[in-house]
This record gives structure tokens, sequence and C-alpha cells, in this order.
């Protein structure tokens, strides 16, 4: 069978098409169907369903206009192949955060979108899910936005200095150059959203502090935004100090990926055993991102699914 779909003007039948028409190839090739461009209208071909689940696909992407992306075109198949109707513009239809340089930095998955409302309705977040998913990415948007508004008065980064069996005492430089490559990711964040030149400024004037976990101890944080990266590296020890840091006026967001665990063997990880202890206290919000919400290259998802297959076949 056939359907057409009918677009407004000539920008959104190119936006929806995609350059050398890529959009339409990829929509073709995971519906099994011939998509023919006329215009303004779009021929599907094949059978019923799958014309239908085509058809729903490019009506979602063009609903988006000129803020489309690769990614989006792919989570709008996963959406369809699930049989889900929410519009991909619902989804990002709210900004987080503007760059310095104008990009807007919005959810990009109905994840990340219940990620971002989570995050602004309680105190103290987990943000547990795959690397991808953009759990530190969007805590951090979400920290610059309320330091924009005046909501905070400074932005502090913290995250385990344990990573791949590997120990600060042998890494060369001082204590600086020591932490540095496990904190990077964090400066590249920032870099990203504030530019360097802002970034550094806030540095100097401490309105932004990046430090290793164990620095947090002893510390009472009023009136700050605090993210806790790579958190499922962090102990049970570890984890309760971090949490009862928070004074007034402060919110916590946890970060990690439950399946990337580098403590010692024998340790257990402080973000795995957290959900248990503080699943029903009110105030505090859990959100689980999953493959899905990978916003990556597309392969990281497909990595991702691999390895939770496998994973889920080893426990037999």
């Amino acid at each position: 069978m056939s359907q057409i779909l009918r677009l407004q003007d000539n920008e959104q039948a190119q936006v929806v098409s995609g350059k050398r028409d890529e959009n339409l190839r990829l929509v073709e090739s995971a519906f099994n169907v011939r998509i023919i461009p006329r215009g303004l209208e779009f021929l599907i071909s094949g059978s019923e369903d799958e014309v239908s689940k085509a058809k729903q696909v490019l009506e979602n992407i063009a609903s988006l206009g000129p803020h489309l992306t690769s990614h989006d075109v792919y989570y709008a198949i996963k959406l369809s192949e699930n049989g889900d109707s929410i519009a991909l513009y619902e989804i990002s239809e709210e900004v987080v955060v503007t760059t310095h340089r104008g990009r807007q930095i919005r959810p990009k998955t109905a994840g990340q979108r219940r990620y971002v409302e989570t995050i602004a309705a309680n105190d103290i977040v987990f943000g547990i899910g795959p690397a991808g998913t953009g759990k530190t990415y969007l805590a951090m948007a979400m920290a610059v936005a309320a330091l924009k508004k005046k909501e905070i008065e400074r932005i502090i980064l913290t995250r385990p200095a344990v990573e791949a069996g590997e120990h600060l005492g042998f890494l060369p430089g001082d204590l600086q150059d020591k932490v540095d490559p496990y904190l990077r990711p964090l400066y590249d964040a920032l870099f990203d959203i504030l530019g360097q030149e802002a970034y550094q400024k806030h540095r100097e004037k401490g309105i932004i502090e990046i430090a290793p976990l164990a620095y947090m101890r002893g510390r009472t944080l009023d009136d700050c935004f605090v993210i806790l990266d790579e958190a499922q590296n962090s102990t049970p020890e570890q984890m309760k100090m971090f949490l009862t840091r928070l004074g007034f006026g402060s919110q916590a967001v946890v970060t990690g990926d439950i399946t990337q665990v580098d403590l010692p063997s024998g340790k257990k990880s402080g973000l795995i055993k957290i959900q248990k202890i503080l699943k029903k206290v009110e105030g505090i919000g859990f959100c689980y991102l999953h493959e899905s919400d990978v916003v990556r290259h597309p392969l990281v998802q497909r990595i991702v699914q691999a390895y939770d297959a496998y994973e889920e076949k080893s426990r037999f």
C-alpha cells in the first residue's frame, strides 16, 4: 500500500529529507519501505503497518524544523518501532540554558526530559544510566541555569579519583596535575556551556569549584549546586559523607553508571547501595536513563545494547 505525506514548505521538506536524502534512507532501511519525494509530497510505499510507522516518523521529525539532528531521526524511528506516539517537539520545547555560542541546550529524549523535570522538582536527584545519556551534561546545564538566575551562588563539581585501577600517587606532577585527568570531563562540559573566558573568571572568583570527592569531607555547602559525577565509584561511606554536606539553599545531583564500577574487588558501590536506602525519602528523586536515551553516535547505543544482552545471558 501507499500513503502520501504533504509538508508545509520547501524548507520543511529539505529538513525532513536531510543532506542527500540521508534521513529518508534511514527511515526506508528501518521499516523496509520506499519513500519518493515529489516537491512538498512524500510517497511512502510498503506494507500497511510499516508505511504507517514510517509516516509517523516523518511527521515527527518535520515538527522539529531547523533544530532537527541525526539523533532526532534515530530516536523518532525508535519511538515508532516501540509504538510510542510522543511528539519530539514536546520533548525538546524546554530550553535548559543557552551556551556562550548561542546554542540552546534542550532535552533530546523522553528520559532526558524526565531527568530535567526531576532535577527541577527535588533538592537531591540521582541520575543513573549508561554512557552517552547526558546525565552529567544536563546536570551541568541545570547548574549554570540556576547560577544565571541567581538561585545559587556557587557550582561545585566533584568525582571520585578512582578509575581503571590507577592510583593518584603513581601519576606524575603535583596534586593538581594528578587530579586533573579525573576531572577533565567536567572542565570540558563547562567550557562548552560557558566558554573558556567566563569559566576562568568563575574559577578565579570561587564561583565554580572542581575537586576530588575526598576534598568534600568536613565541609558544609550552602547556596550551591553540587554535582557528584561517576558516583558508581564512590564507596557507601563516601556517598553518606557527600550527601550530608548539603547546606541551606543547596541542591545536589548525583550521576553514575552502575554497570561500570571501577572500585577494587571487595568494595561496594555507594550508588548501588543508596538506591535501597533513600528510595522513599521525600525530596529525593531517582531518574533512570536507558540505552534509548543515548545521544552519542548511533554505534554507542548499539554497543550498550550488546553489553546488556551479553550480561543478561551471563546471569544464567
